[in-house]
């Protein structure tokens, strides 16, 4: 087994796959098994592609780094792994958190805080987030803010008569709408919907109402209603992102100081110089197949499927007959 302190040339790095982190949920189904592959005898809620969140932080599947962290390898690597703009951003920290989520059951209603806040009261990175719909039954909705103008003593009123449902907005989704969700976004997934999420490695969420429903153990789950009121963004959400989806071109989906999301909806191979991307990629597989080769190092990627392409690759290929990927990257802060 190679050691970290060994003298010895290290291994080039090459396209790494990880093990899902599957989770259990009360509002979870069976969609991430039967159309992802995500096999599980419990109603699996999300399923964490690649994290570095303490706890479940993912387990290299695939190549000689099989059965390590990656937490592991980011100490081994660091530049040349992550790129030197996110190293010098957020040091040996992985700085995304990938998931495939299945809505049996709406999820609670909640919110996130951003930076500062998190950084103040958990030691934590805040939590932007951003959702690509990947199916959507008829009616599905997600609740997205408040349906009029609203401020905190208005909410509180409502949310201490228990009558919050009557105040949320909710928007009717398809397959393929993206969503991003900035902190202090009052939210939730509805029943009906399965997505892709991107966001920060963070792990905090301030539930605000969970429909009176008992979590797996039969216990309520705890609510976060003091904390919750001086983050909550009490203006207007226009959350839905807009950009039309082109048949073997890249086409940003959502940019922000965190990340990057282009879609790629590929008919037949292609090239990619991604030598001005000083930062891993991420490719999320959301339907179909592909191969996709640096060097020579070739990986399979199949629906449901995740791989990241560290920053020390230049160029890559994509071999496909038909598939749609999102490409996930650190965009540069220097």
């Amino acid at each position: 087994m190679l050691k970290l302190n060994s003298p010895m040339k290290l291994p080039d790095l090459y396209p790494i796959k990880f093990y899902p982190l599957l989770k259990e949920k009360v509002w979870g189904g069976k969609q991430l098994a039967l159309q992802y592959d995500k096999k599980s005898d419990g109603n699996i809620g999300e399923s964490w592609e690649i994290s570095g969140v303490a706890e479940s932080v993912s387990i290299v599947s695939n190549g000689i780094f099989e059965g390590r962290p990656l937490t592991e390898l980011i100490e081994m690597y660091s530049d040349e792994l992550l790129g030197k703009s996110v190293t010098q951003k957020y040091g040996n920290e992985f700085p995304l958190l990938f998931k495939f989520i299945d809505a049996r059951e709406d999820l609670s209603v909640q919110l996130h805080p951003n930076d500062q806040v998190a950084r103040e009261r958990h030691n934590s990175f805040g939590k932007t987030e951003m959702w690509y719909i990947l199916h959507a039954e008829e009616n599905a909705k997600l609740i997205l803010g408040f349906n009029r103008e609203m401020d905190a003593k208005t909410y509180q009123t409502y949310l201490s008569e228990n009558k919050i449902t009557e105040i949320l907005h909710a928007e009717k989704v398809e397959k393929g709408d993206a969503f991003f969700i900035a902190p202090g976004t009052v939210h939730a997934i509805g029943a009906g919907v399965m997505l892709a999420e991107i966001q920060q490695t963070s792990d905090i969420t301030y539930r605000i109402y969970d429909w009176d429903r008992p979590g797996i153990d039969g216990a309520m789950r705890e609510l976060h209603n003091e904390e919750a009121l001086d983050v909550i963004d009490y203006n207007a959400t226009n959350a839905k992102l807009n950009f039309s989806e082109m048949e073997n071109q890249s086409v940003e989906v959502c940019t922000s100081a965190y990340f990057t999301t282009n879609s790629l909806k590929l008919t037949n191979g292609i090239e990619r110089d991604i030598s001005k991307i000083d930062s891993f990629i991420v490719y999320m597989c959301i339907d179909g197949r592909a191969i996709i080769s640096v060097k020579d190092h070739s990986e399979e990627l199949k629906k449901g499927e995740t791989l990241l392409i560290p920053a020390c690759e230049s160029m890559l290929s994509i071999e496909t007959k038909g598939t749609t990927l999102l490409e996930v990257y650190v965009p540069s802060a220097l």
